[in-house]
């Protein structure tokens, strides 16, 4: 689950998003074991910034600081939110509040501003009416040089395995299945990263969910193909995860959907990317450049080292992936198009970060634009779904098969 609240400036990006928690029965061993957070408060002003949020049980919070934009970021233990969302708002300090489930055993909670600050105390206190706990946060005003000292005091002493860099693979391993056509589907975000919401409170990461698990029972189905997803459950995942999930399995194509938001509300229908260093136009570079800061709004450190090969060998390799990439994507189009409506211009081309395996062939498949009512209302119904999930495997079964006959 995801929640947030954002005001002014660059955090007007930010959207407030939300999923739906199946709470244990009351009374139960279960509901006795979770941390749950039932109140938030915020008060105070531009010079110090107070914020409160009510536990049902003690913890240990971890905290660590990132830039550009400003941010708190506070691990917990798995927690149940039970928030009201009236009271998660933008005040002093704090222009946005996010937090959800990090991974399988973490939540985060993630306060931004679009000024430097910094932290004064944060604690964990037991209440002194109830058998309650509160977590408290001060910020105060400071400069973007004591922000900087303070990002510096931390550096080196931060590592989350979590976010270590899978290994890589271009070689062909023994054991690899000589004849099985490999599809890796990416459900778009996830966890503390709910994508974008529509004009009616949909959700990007639930639609990108549901969509790929019916799209793999289908190819499934078919028996023409091994089937993989990044991920099968509201699971955080980052951008060089995905890649490398989908490398590691010796993947013959790798699809990432999603379902994102533009300020062109009058734009609708599905849109098919290929990566490139150059946007084929603004709404592909928009959308880019939107999908590429997932990593950072969910609270994670840039992964920016990516160690460029200059190998004459790997440029030709992402060269040729990349014309597979294309080909790819006119046939996906040319089936899309004969079921569900498509953008003008359906082939489109900019820089994301989730399609650069240098030897998986991928394209990010946007099914529609939440930010049009009509897509929202048809991403939402079952039977527009599995047309265009029979479109998406008539095109992986024929490309799947071209891949065959060339001894792919």
């Amino acid at each position: 689950m995801i929640r947030a609240a954002a005001c002014g400036g660059v955090f007007a990006l930010f959207m407030l998003v939300a999923a739906i928690f199946v709470l244990a029965p009351a009374g139960s061993a279960l509901a006795a074991d979770t941390l749950r957070a039932t109140g938030f408060a915020i008060a105070g002003d531009k010079a110090r910034t107070r914020i409160v949020i009510d536990f049902n049980k003690s913890f240990k919070p971890d905290w660590f600081l990132l830039q550009r934009p400003f941010r708190l970021v506070v691990d917990m233990p798995k927690v149940q939110f039970a928030l009201e969302p009236d009271n998660i708002r933008s005040r002093g300090l704090v222009s946005i509040v996010r937090y959800g489930q990090f991974d399988d055993d973490h939540s985060r909670l993630i306060l931004g501003g679009s000024s430097p600050f910094g932290l004064d105390k944060i604690a964990v206190m037991k209440n002194s009416g109830d058998d309650g706990y509160r977590l408290a946060i001060d910020l105060v005003s400071s400069t973007e040089q004591a922000f900087d000292a303070a990002l510096a005091q931390q550096f080196g002493l931060i590592k989350d395995v979590r976010t270590a860099p899978k290994t890589d693979r271009l070689g062909n391993p023994a054991n690899e299945q000589a004849n099985a056509f490999t599809v890796v589907i990416d459900p778009g975000h996830g966890g503390i990263d709910g994508g974008a919401r529509g004009v009616n409170g949909t959700v990007e990461k639930n639609i990108t969910l549901a969509f790929s698990i019916e799209l793999k029972k289908k190819l499934e189905t078919s028996g023409k193909t091994r089937v993989f997803m990044t991920r099968s459950t509201d699971k955080f995942l980052r951008l060089s995860e995905r890649v490398g999930f989908a490398r590691q399995r010796q993947a013959n194509l790798f699809i990432s959907v999603h379902a994102d938001t533009i300020r062109y509300r009058g734009v609708r229908g599905a849109t098919v990317y290929t990566v490139s260093d150059k946007a084929s136009d603004k709404v592909a570079q928009a959308i880019a450049s939107n999908e590429n800061l997932a990593d950072e709004l969910a609270g994670v450190a840039s992964d920016e080292a990516n160690h460029e090969v200059t190998d004459i060998l790997l440029d030709l390799l992402r060269k040729e992936t990349q014309t597979f990439s294309i080909r790819f994507a006119r046939s996906l189009i040319g089936e899309m198009s004969q079921s569900v409506e498509l953008i003008k211009n359906p082939h489109r081309f900019a820089g994301f970060r989730v399609l650069t395996a240098p030897d998986v062939p991928s394209v990010l498949l946007e099914l529609g634009y939440l930010s049009n009512a009509k897509d929202e209302a048809l991403l939402r119904d079952p039977k527009w779904r599995a047309k265009a999930e029979d479109s998406v495997v008539a095109a992986i079964l024929r490309y799947a098969e071209a891949h065959r006959e060339h001894g792919g």
